[in-house]
């Protein structure tokens, strides 16, 4: 095959080691030959491998996505190294032939593709996208961790026999958390501890009566109280993170600003679809297509001997998916072409009865969401709604008569037309 590039380079990534294998113009029987080296990586060396494969003329590297272990690498390349491109790839998309394996085998695979341009970086966001899409990630699993929390706790309550959460619509509101102060505290009279109601919630004072009569002991005020200390402590973490994400995304506030105009999608989301695809998403996706199949939220496409094998959608990026499904179901619930396209497939594929087509239908809505995010970035301009009338604007009156006519017709109807006044 033809050699793009003279110079190049890939790294098979460990934890402790790297094997790089360089490609240079040579007397081998191809007129190339091969240099190999490994190198630990303590930062301080892997500065020396970068300078090492620059002072080799070295043009292109490549590496295999290796979760954080390759970051150190790719880092300490773009920043001491002067290279005109830096590649970390799928790992899936450079499996080698199956034979004995070693690093140096797997690294001179990738160098031979490299050299042939046979390989396509995955996008590595900029420092700043990087950062901010460090502390969300990790906010989502604060998040996740609060709500497990008070899972535990409502099951440390339903030992006792404290049934709270079946009068109110959740224990961590603030009567039913007075409530668990006071059985911390030794209050066990149902009477008084549902006096403790607030708001709405004192109209349900007979039956929170009820619910508060149980077994609580002196081992459930103990793990109450841990559960509680917990859960205020992650509470602050959050404020925390609230405040570093603020503050990060002060440079996108236009970007952000503009994503806000979309349904469904609230600051703390659009900051969420910023730190994963970045701000210049035109830059990294050529087009919508591109970025939703690399969110994963378009139809997969496997087709053999003419035979359309699988539809099933790809991983994509597990951190985005999420936030772009809760902001369907936001947008969904107010009236617009969303909501219309989500009744639209909702009706496709059976109905508001089964729970299949619901979720199918919603994840058309993510996949449109992506669609427009794409453009609403890339253009500058924000979200024009298309009305919930779209579709039916979009109908042929003439058509939509003959189908309706046709289907009561053969359902055993005679079908004779008047035209309104």
């Amino acid at each position: 095959m033809q050699v793009l590039y003279e110079r190049c380079a890939a790294v098979d990534v460990g934890k402790d080691d790297i094997a790089v294998a360089v490609r240079l113009p040579g007397d081998g029987p191809d007129g190339r030959v091969t240099r190999k080296r490994t190198f630990k990586t303590f930062y301080g060396v892997l500065r020396e491998a970068a300078r090492w494969l620059t002072s080799l003329g070295v043009t292109h590297v490549a590496m295999e996505a290796t979760g954080i272990y390759s970051m150190p690498v790719y880092h300490a390349l773009i920043e001491h190294g002067n290279f005109t491109q830096v590649l970390v790839c799928n790992a899936g998309h450079v499996k080698n032939v199956p034979g004995r394996k070693t690093d140096f085998a797997d690294a001179e695979w990738l160098v031979h593709l490299l050299e042939c341009g046979l390989l396509r970086g995955s996008f590595i966001p900029p420092a700043d996208i990087k950062a901010a899409r460090d502390v969300l990630r990790y906010r989502t699993k604060v998040v996740q961790s609060r709500t497990s929390e008070l899972q535990r706790l409502g099951n440390v309550l339903q030992d006792a026999g404290i049934k709270i959460d079946s009068v109110a619509h959740s224990i961590a509101t603030k009567s039913g958390l007075a409530m668990i102060e006071a059985l911390i505290d030794g209050e066990r009279r149902p009477k008084v501890l549902a006096d403790l109601a607030k708001g709405k919630m004192r109209s349900k004072i007979p039956d929170l009566a009820l619910a508060l009569e149980g077994r609580f002991g002196d081992h459930h005020a103990l793990m109450c109280r841990l559960h509680l200390d917990h859960i205020s402590h992650l509470e602050d973490m959050m404020a925390r993170l609230d405040a570093q994400v603020e503050a990060m995304m002060a440079p996108f506030r236009a970007e952000r600003d503009l994503l806000s105009t979309v349904p469904g999608i609230g600051p703390l989301a659009a900051a969420a679809v910023i730190s994963e695809i970045g701000a210049s998403v035109s830059e990294y996706f050529p087009d919508a297509a591109h970025l939703a199949s690399w969110v994963g939220l378009c139809p997969g496409n496997h087709e053999s001997a003419g035979k359309r094998r699988s539809g099933k959608r790809r991983h994509g990026n597990q951190h985005l998916q999420p936030v772009l499904v809760e902001s369907a179901w936001a947008a969904v619930r107010h009236d617009g072409y969303l909501r219309a396209l989500y009744h639209r497939h909702v009706m496709k594929w059976g109905g508001y009865r089964s729970a299949t087509a619901k979720k199918k239908a919603i994840m058309v809505v993510a996949h449109a969401m992506i669609v427009i995010i794409w453009h609403v970035l890339a253009t500058g301009r924000p979200y024009d709604e298309l009305g919930a009338d779209f579709f039916t604007r979009r109908l042929d009156p003439d058509r939509e008569t003959r189908r309706l006519i046709a289907k009561l017709e053969a359902l055993g109807h005679q079908v004779h037309l008047q035209p309104a006044a």
